[in-house]
């Protein structure tokens, strides 16, 4: 493995100008909203047909795909990969584990901007944050939707 160039707000920034609907989900989505949690990965939720100029962007940070744009969409999820790892999601829509549909365009429609440093990044509301955490609810996601909740409250 070769150390990447990737750079954070760089690499957000590519994404936002590369025109795909990429959504920051996961662990760093509740960093980004100011919740305490820790994670040392990325985890985006993309619109199916943007794999390729997701892929583009990610090859100038030195980032590989672990699957073909083909077997990313047959499969629903890919990985890209160096020094830095980043799970994207590729799914027109996800089941949570009580069977509620989650359809990447509804959530695209209702994200929010975040702004790090000069650059918006794209995250889901907060109630579609939870239902992504409700796709398969480990312990640490039962923990985070505890912790969304509480800051949805605080918020109201």
């Amino acid at each position: 493995m070769e150390p990447s160039v990737f750079d954070e707000v760089h690499f957000f920034r590519a994404v936002y100008h590369s025109g795909v609907r990429a959504l920051l989900i996961g662990r760093r989505a509740l960093v980004f909203l100011g919740l305490p949690v820790l994670t040392a990965d990325y985890d985006f939720w993309i619109d199916i047909d943007g794999i390729e100029g997701f892929n583009a962007v990610a090859t100038a940070y030195d980032l590989r795909p672990s699957r073909t744009a083909d077997e990313a969409r047959r499969r629903g999820r890919y990985v890209l990969e160096n020094d830095e790892h980043i799970d994207v999601l590729v799914a027109r829509s996800l089941t949570t584990v009580d069977g509620q549909l989650v359809e990447f365009d509804d959530v695209w429609r209702r994200r929010k901007a975040v702004v790090l440093d000069d650059v918006s990044v794209c995250v889901p509301d907060v109630d579609d944050l939870i239902l992504t955490k409700q796709v398969a609810p480990r312990p640490k996601d039962l923990e985070d939707i505890r912790l969304l909740r509480i800051l949805k409250e605080a918020r109201s």
